[in-house]
Protein backbone atom coordinates (compact mmCIF):
# COMPACT_ATOMS: atom_id res chain seq x y z
CA UNK A 1 0.00 0.00 0.00
CA UNK A 2 1.29 3.46 -0.91
CA UNK A 3 0.97 5.46 2.29
CA UNK A 4 4.07 7.58 2.86
CA UNK A 5 4.14 11.32 2.24
CA UNK A 6 0.44 11.96 2.73
CA UNK A 7 -1.65 13.66 5.41
CA UNK A 8 -1.59 12.16 8.89
CA UNK A 9 -4.31 12.45 11.50
CA UNK A 10 -3.73 14.00 14.92
CA UNK A 11 -6.58 11.95 16.39
CA UNK A 12 -4.27 9.26 17.74
CA UNK A 13 -3.05 8.64 21.25
CA UNK A 14 -0.06 6.30 21.41
CA UNK A 15 0.23 4.77 24.87
CA UNK A 16 2.63 2.00 23.92
CA UNK A 17 5.40 3.54 26.00
CA UNK A 18 3.23 2.98 29.06
CA UNK A 19 2.79 -0.74 29.64
CA UNK A 20 0.63 -2.44 32.22
CA UNK A 21 -1.81 0.41 32.67
CA UNK A 22 -4.93 -1.69 32.23
CA UNK A 23 -6.45 -4.78 33.73
CA UNK A 24 -5.63 -8.39 33.09
CA UNK A 25 -8.22 -10.45 31.23
CA UNK A 26 -8.55 -14.14 31.96
CA UNK A 27 -7.27 -16.46 29.27
CA UNK A 28 -4.10 -14.69 28.19
CA UNK A 29 -3.29 -13.84 24.58
CA UNK A 30 -5.59 -13.42 21.64
CA UNK A 31 -6.49 -17.11 21.64
CA UNK A 32 -7.59 -17.03 25.26
CA UNK A 33 -10.08 -14.23 24.75
CA UNK A 34 -11.28 -15.67 21.45
CA UNK A 35 -12.38 -18.81 23.24
CA UNK A 36 -14.43 -16.56 25.51
CA UNK A 37 -15.78 -14.21 22.85
CA UNK A 38 -15.57 -16.37 19.73
CA UNK A 39 -14.49 -13.00 18.45
CA UNK A 40 -11.44 -11.42 16.92
CA UNK A 41 -11.12 -7.67 16.36
CA UNK A 42 -14.24 -6.48 17.11
CA UNK A 43 -15.91 -5.98 20.41
CA UNK A 44 -18.14 -4.01 18.31
CA UNK A 45 -21.45 -4.65 19.92
CA UNK A 46 -20.60 -2.10 22.58
CA UNK A 47 -22.91 -3.41 25.28
CA UNK A 48 -21.72 -6.99 24.82
CA UNK A 49 -18.07 -6.00 24.88
CA UNK A 50 -18.52 -3.72 27.83
CA UNK A 51 -20.10 -6.53 29.80
CA UNK A 52 -17.43 -9.04 28.87
CA UNK A 53 -14.56 -6.69 29.63
CA UNK A 54 -16.04 -5.81 32.98
CA UNK A 55 -16.63 -9.45 33.87
CA UNK A 56 -13.11 -10.53 32.96
CA UNK A 57 -11.04 -7.69 34.36
CA UNK A 58 -8.39 -8.60 36.91
CA UNK A 59 -5.81 -6.79 38.99
CA UNK A 60 -4.07 -3.62 37.86
CA UNK A 61 -0.44 -3.94 36.89
CA UNK A 62 2.24 -1.34 37.62
CA UNK A 63 2.84 1.17 34.85
CA UNK A 64 6.24 1.41 33.21
CA UNK A 65 7.41 3.91 30.62
CA UNK A 66 9.85 3.46 27.78
CA UNK A 67 10.82 5.11 24.51
CA UNK A 68 9.19 3.83 21.34
CA UNK A 69 11.42 2.00 18.90
CA UNK A 70 12.02 3.20 15.35
CA UNK A 71 9.74 0.40 14.09
CA UNK A 72 6.97 1.44 16.49
CA UNK A 73 7.27 5.05 15.39
CA UNK A 74 6.87 3.97 11.77
CA UNK A 75 3.80 1.93 12.75
CA UNK A 76 2.42 5.05 14.38
CA UNK A 77 2.95 7.05 11.18
CA UNK A 78 1.16 4.36 9.20
CA UNK A 79 -1.85 4.31 11.52
CA UNK A 80 -2.01 8.11 11.44
CA UNK A 81 -2.09 8.03 7.65
CA UNK A 82 -4.79 5.35 7.47
CA UNK A 83 -6.89 7.21 10.01
CA UNK A 84 -6.51 10.41 7.96
CA UNK A 85 -7.69 8.50 4.88
CA UNK A 86 -10.73 7.28 6.81
CA UNK A 87 -11.46 10.81 8.00
CA UNK A 88 -11.30 12.19 4.46
CA UNK A 89 -13.37 9.41 2.90
CA UNK A 90 -16.11 9.39 5.54
CA UNK A 91 -16.30 13.20 5.60
CA UNK A 92 -16.94 13.02 1.85
CA UNK A 93 -19.51 10.23 2.11
CA UNK A 94 -21.39 11.99 4.90
CA UNK A 95 -21.38 15.24 2.94
CA UNK A 96 -22.79 13.42 -0.07
CA UNK A 97 -25.69 12.37 2.16
CA UNK A 98 -26.15 15.80 3.79
CA UNK A 99 -24.64 14.64 7.09
CA UNK A 100 -21.69 15.75 9.22
CA UNK A 101 -18.99 13.25 10.10
CA UNK A 102 -17.56 13.30 13.62
CA UNK A 103 -14.00 12.01 13.82
CA UNK A 104 -13.13 9.23 16.28
CA UNK A 105 -9.78 8.68 17.96
CA UNK A 106 -7.49 5.65 17.81
CA UNK A 107 -5.75 4.59 21.02
CA UNK A 108 -2.63 2.47 20.51
CA UNK A 109 -1.69 0.47 23.59
CA UNK A 110 0.21 -2.55 24.76
CA UNK A 111 -0.61 -4.79 27.66
CA UNK A 112 -3.78 -3.18 29.01
CA UNK A 113 -6.07 -0.21 28.59
CA UNK A 114 -9.06 1.33 30.36
CA UNK A 115 -12.04 2.31 28.22
CA UNK A 116 -15.60 3.51 28.67
CA UNK A 117 -16.61 -0.09 27.83
CA UNK A 118 -14.45 -1.53 30.61
CA UNK A 119 -10.82 -2.57 30.98
CA UNK A 120 -9.12 -4.67 28.33
CA UNK A 121 -5.82 -6.23 27.37
CA UNK A 122 -4.39 -6.96 23.96
CA UNK A 123 -6.17 -10.32 24.23
CA UNK A 124 -9.41 -8.62 23.19
CA UNK A 125 -8.02 -7.71 19.78
CA UNK A 126 -8.75 -4.33 18.14
CA UNK A 127 -12.18 -3.02 19.10
CA UNK A 128 -14.40 0.04 18.96
CA UNK A 129 -15.98 1.38 22.14
CA UNK A 130 -19.15 3.42 21.44
CA UNK A 131 -19.07 4.78 24.99
CA UNK A 132 -16.10 7.03 24.23
CA UNK A 133 -16.12 6.66 20.42
CA UNK A 134 -12.52 5.43 20.39
CA UNK A 135 -10.87 2.56 18.55
CA UNK A 136 -8.41 0.57 20.70
CA UNK A 137 -5.60 -1.43 19.15
CA UNK A 138 -2.55 -3.38 20.26
CA UNK A 139 -0.61 -3.70 17.01
CA UNK A 140 0.94 -6.98 18.14
CA UNK A 141 -2.42 -8.47 17.20
CA UNK A 142 -1.45 -8.42 13.55
CA UNK A 143 1.53 -10.69 14.13
CA UNK A 144 -0.75 -13.18 15.88
CA UNK A 145 -3.21 -12.86 13.02
CA UNK A 146 -0.47 -14.25 10.78
CA UNK A 147 1.24 -16.76 13.02
CA UNK A 148 -1.77 -18.21 14.85
CA UNK A 149 -4.64 -17.69 12.43
CA UNK A 150 -2.93 -18.07 9.08
CA UNK A 151 -3.63 -14.63 7.60
CA UNK A 152 -1.36 -13.44 4.84
CA UNK A 153 -0.37 -10.28 6.71
CA UNK A 154 0.80 -7.05 5.12
CA UNK A 155 0.07 -3.38 5.63
CA UNK A 156 -3.28 -3.47 3.88
CA UNK A 157 -4.51 -6.19 6.24
CA UNK A 158 -3.92 -3.66 9.02
CA UNK A 159 -5.66 -0.95 6.99
CA UNK A 160 -8.68 -3.25 6.52
CA UNK A 161 -8.98 -3.89 10.26
CA UNK A 162 -8.75 -0.17 11.03
CA UNK A 163 -11.40 0.57 8.39
CA UNK A 164 -13.64 -2.15 9.86
CA UNK A 165 -13.42 -0.55 13.31
CA UNK A 166 -14.09 2.91 11.87
CA UNK A 167 -17.09 1.28 10.21
CA UNK A 168 -18.46 0.61 13.69
CA UNK A 169 -18.02 4.30 14.48
CA UNK A 170 -20.05 5.11 11.37
CA UNK A 171 -22.75 2.74 12.63
CA UNK A 172 -22.77 4.58 15.95
CA UNK A 173 -23.12 7.95 14.23
CA UNK A 174 -25.93 6.71 11.98
CA UNK A 175 -27.77 5.06 14.86
CA UNK A 176 -27.43 1.57 13.38
CA UNK A 177 -25.74 0.09 16.45
CA UNK A 178 -28.41 1.42 18.82
CA UNK A 179 -31.19 0.16 16.57
CA UNK A 180 -29.54 -3.27 16.40
CA UNK A 181 -29.45 -3.51 20.19
CA UNK A 182 -33.14 -2.59 20.33
CA UNK A 183 -33.89 -5.31 17.79
CA UNK A 184 -32.01 -7.84 19.93
CA UNK A 185 -34.28 -7.26 22.92
CA UNK A 186 -36.57 -10.22 23.55
CA UNK A 187 -34.88 -12.33 20.89
CA UNK A 188 -33.39 -15.77 21.46
CA UNK A 189 -29.61 -15.96 21.64
CA UNK A 190 -29.45 -17.41 18.14
CA UNK A 191 -31.64 -14.63 16.69
CA UNK A 192 -29.69 -11.95 18.57
CA UNK A 193 -26.48 -13.42 17.18
CA UNK A 194 -27.83 -13.09 13.63
CA UNK A 195 -28.29 -9.37 14.21
CA UNK A 196 -24.76 -9.12 15.56
CA UNK A 197 -23.50 -10.86 12.42
CA UNK A 198 -25.36 -8.32 10.26
CA UNK A 199 -23.71 -5.47 12.16
CA UNK A 200 -20.25 -6.97 11.71
CA UNK A 201 -20.72 -7.71 8.03
CA UNK A 202 -21.87 -4.15 7.47
CA UNK A 203 -18.62 -2.96 9.04
CA UNK A 204 -16.79 -5.18 6.54
CA UNK A 205 -18.88 -3.60 3.76
CA UNK A 206 -17.89 -0.17 5.03
CA UNK A 207 -14.23 -1.21 4.98
CA UNK A 208 -14.63 -2.16 1.34
CA UNK A 209 -16.51 1.06 0.60
CA UNK A 210 -13.67 3.03 2.21
CA UNK A 211 -11.17 1.16 0.02
CA UNK A 212 -13.11 2.12 -3.11
CA UNK A 213 -13.24 5.80 -2.22
CA UNK A 214 -9.67 5.93 -0.98
CA UNK A 215 -8.35 4.40 -4.18
CA UNK A 216 -10.21 7.00 -6.25
CA UNK A 217 -9.02 9.84 -4.02
CA UNK A 218 -5.41 8.81 -3.36
CA UNK A 219 -4.49 5.92 -5.72
CA UNK A 220 -3.04 3.90 -2.84
CA UNK A 221 -3.50 0.27 -3.84
CA UNK A 222 -0.65 -1.96 -4.91
CA UNK A 223 -0.69 -5.50 -6.30
CA UNK A 224 -1.72 -7.91 -3.56
CA UNK A 225 -3.39 -5.39 -1.24
CA UNK A 226 -6.94 -6.67 -1.77
CA UNK A 227 -5.69 -10.21 -1.29
CA UNK A 228 -4.21 -9.17 2.07
CA UNK A 229 -7.58 -7.80 3.20
CA UNK A 230 -9.42 -10.92 2.03
CA UNK A 231 -6.91 -13.17 3.78
CA UNK A 232 -7.46 -11.29 7.04
CA UNK A 233 -11.24 -11.43 6.59
CA UNK A 234 -11.05 -15.17 5.97
CA UNK A 235 -8.87 -15.77 9.04
CA UNK A 236 -11.34 -14.08 11.38
CA UNK A 237 -14.53 -15.69 10.11
CA UNK A 238 -16.47 -17.36 12.91
CA UNK A 239 -16.30 -20.73 11.19
CA UNK A 240 -12.53 -20.52 10.72
CA UNK A 241 -11.97 -19.50 14.33
CA UNK A 242 -14.26 -22.17 15.75
CA UNK A 243 -12.72 -24.89 13.60
CA UNK A 244 -9.25 -23.90 14.77
CA UNK A 245 -10.09 -23.30 18.43
CA UNK A 246 -12.64 -26.01 19.24
CA UNK A 247 -12.50 -28.41 16.33
CA UNK A 248 -16.13 -28.02 15.33
CA UNK A 249 -18.48 -25.31 14.09
CA UNK A 250 -21.64 -24.06 15.83
CA UNK A 251 -23.41 -21.74 13.34
CA UNK A 252 -26.04 -20.48 15.80
CA UNK A 253 -23.24 -19.06 17.96
CA UNK A 254 -21.72 -16.98 15.13
CA UNK A 255 -21.45 -13.27 15.97
CA UNK A 256 -19.28 -11.93 13.13
CA UNK A 257 -20.09 -14.06 10.09
CA UNK A 258 -18.35 -16.81 8.18
CA UNK A 259 -15.12 -16.30 6.29
CA UNK A 260 -17.02 -16.30 2.99
CA UNK A 261 -19.56 -13.78 4.26
CA UNK A 262 -16.86 -11.42 5.50
CA UNK A 263 -15.02 -11.56 2.19
CA UNK A 264 -18.24 -11.17 0.22
CA UNK A 265 -19.35 -8.02 2.02
CA UNK A 266 -15.90 -6.42 1.91
CA UNK A 267 -15.80 -7.00 -1.85
CA UNK A 268 -19.37 -5.75 -2.30
CA UNK A 269 -18.41 -2.47 -0.66
CA UNK A 270 -15.20 -2.27 -2.68
CA UNK A 271 -16.78 -3.04 -6.04
CA UNK A 272 -20.00 -1.06 -5.64
CA UNK A 273 -18.72 2.12 -4.01
CA UNK A 274 -22.34 2.70 -3.01
CA UNK A 275 -23.25 3.01 0.68
CA UNK A 276 -26.87 2.21 -0.15
CA UNK A 277 -25.91 -1.38 -1.02
CA UNK A 278 -24.71 -2.14 2.50
CA UNK A 279 -27.99 -3.17 4.14
CA UNK A 280 -26.75 -6.46 5.56
CA UNK A 281 -29.73 -6.63 7.91
CA UNK A 282 -32.05 -7.18 4.95
CA UNK A 283 -29.98 -10.09 3.65
CA UNK A 284 -28.80 -11.87 6.83
CA UNK A 285 -31.80 -13.76 8.19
Amino acid sequence: MKWKGRRQSDNIEDRRGMSGGGKAIAGGGVIGIIILLLNVFGGENGQMVGNILQQTQGQSAPTEQRDLTAAELEEQQFVKTILADNEDVWTKIFQENNLTYQKPKIILFEGGVNTACGSATSASGPFYCPGDQNVYMDLKFFEELKTKFGAQGGDFATAYVIAHEIGHHVQTLLGTSAKMREMQEGKSKAEANKLSVALELQADFYAGLWTNYNQKMNNVLEIGDIDEALSAAHAVGDDAIQAKMQGHIVPESFTHGTSEQRKYWFMKGYKSGDIKQGNTFAEIR
